[in-house]
């Protein structure tokens, strides 16, 4: 299992970017949908992640398959401007050319990367967990504050060099506190938990437990009475979901985390399209205002309602899940990091080429089927 202090990974909240946005889109009215998200691409900000705005198509031409989204999860201190974000999920969503299905795979936040030299926050380039690419360029330059698009830039390029895949299409943060404000405007999430998992984080009444400052790590990093996660199907409201998919100190580690996380954004897109929301135009205008305004976005020219038309036909059941495997680079306190095994390194080079279906035919262990 991977050590190191453990934060909080906002995974899901970018998904709904794509989950909520464009997946409640599917199945409904597009005319009756498009005020709800205009409304909802008015709130979301907009930002050049990319560095290259500049470069942006027209907004007028089309926008076609295949695709490749980067969502990127971030814990921002919002009483503290100085705080440097890391990237605490990391997620890329890629759509076929014939727009009707897509894979979404994760790639461990302590994945050893080599992340290139950044002259807009003075990086000189070096080899570190991938989480830290986000912190190196979000550095503050001529006395200004940290910039988590500025991260993005950098963490975007590692993520390019890492996988090969040479150009995103769109790209979003989404923060804890926008994940919790959909969670709890869709009133909690029932989802199917496959261990039992005790939190670190939280005691049963939803409070915060007392750090130790002991130096330890995992439960011994915190004081006082644990939440408990059973086996089965539970209902969680806002604070336990977070709470749940970041646990990382468990049978599987962080790629069983990622396994949660992958779990959960299934649950939550399909709460959202159930009749419950999608049928009461209030509740829907509610949750998806939520996400929009936690939620930064780049879609290189093109709009989230852009993305939301091109992408009508995609549904839940139509995304499959993908979970990278890999393991730990050194032992005990000379853990450095995590690598990906050569079949999950694979699996972007047949995304590269067009040819995903077949090689997880070849490799089912990659697939996620635990629902």
């Amino acid at each position: 299992m991977a050590k190191g202090k453990s934060r909080s990974p906002l995974w899901a909240r970018l998904c709904l970017m794509v989950g909520l946005v464009l997946l409640l889109l599917g199945g409904g009215s597009w005319a009756g949908a498009t005020v709800l998200v205009s409304r909802y691409d008015n709130a979301v900000t907009k930002a050049d992640l990319f560095g290259d705005a500049a470069a942006s198509p027209e907004p007028t031409s089309e926008l076609v398959g295949p695709l490749n989204i980067l969502l990127v999860g971030i814990d921002p201190r919002d009483n503290d401007p100085t705080w440097i974000p890391r990237a605490d999920s990391v997620l890329i969503l890629h759509v076929p050319a014939s727009m009707d299905r897509a894979y979404l795979c994760s790639l461990p936040r302590d994945l050893l990367v080599d992340i290139p030299a950044f002259k807009k926050s003075n990086y000189f380039g070096g080899r570190d967990k991938l989480t830290h690419a986000m912190f190196f360029g979000a550095q503050p330059v001529n006395g200004g504050l940290p910039d988590a698009a500025r991260g993005f830039e950098l963490l975007s390029k590692t993520v390019s060099n890492y996988t090969g895949i040479e150009h995103f299409d769109a790209g979003a943060i989404m923060t804890f506190t926008g994940f919790l404000r959909v969670v709890n405007a869709i009133g909690g999430v029932t989802m199917n938990i496959d261990e039992n998992v005790t939190s670190i984080h939280m005691q049963p009444d939803g409070k915060h437990r007392t750090p130790a400052n002991n130096g330890g790590e995992g439960a011994d990093a915190y004081l006082g009475p644990q939440k408990q996660y059973h086996k089965g199907e539970q209902h969680l409201q806002g604070w336990e979901a977070l709470d749940y998919v970041r646990q990382r100190y468990i049978e599987g580690g962080d790629y069983a985390r990622q396994r949660h996380q992958q779990q959960f954004i299934r649950a939550m897109a399909n709460q959202a399209l159930s009749k419950h929301v999608a049928s009461n135009p209030l509740l829907l205008d509610r949750v998806l205002r939520a996400a929009g305004s936690a939620v930064t976005f780049n879609g290189r020219g093109h709009s989230v309602v852009d993305f939301a038309l091109a992408l009508r036909h995609l549904r839940t059941e139509n995304i499959t899940m993908i979970k990278l495997m890999g393991g730990g680079v050194g032992v005990g306190s000379a853990y450095q990091g995590e690598q990906l095994q050569p079949s999950s390194r694979e699996y972007f080079a047949a995304l590269r080429k067009e040819r995903v279906e077949s090689f997880l035919f070849a490799h089912p262990e990659l697939i996620n089927t635990t629902r």
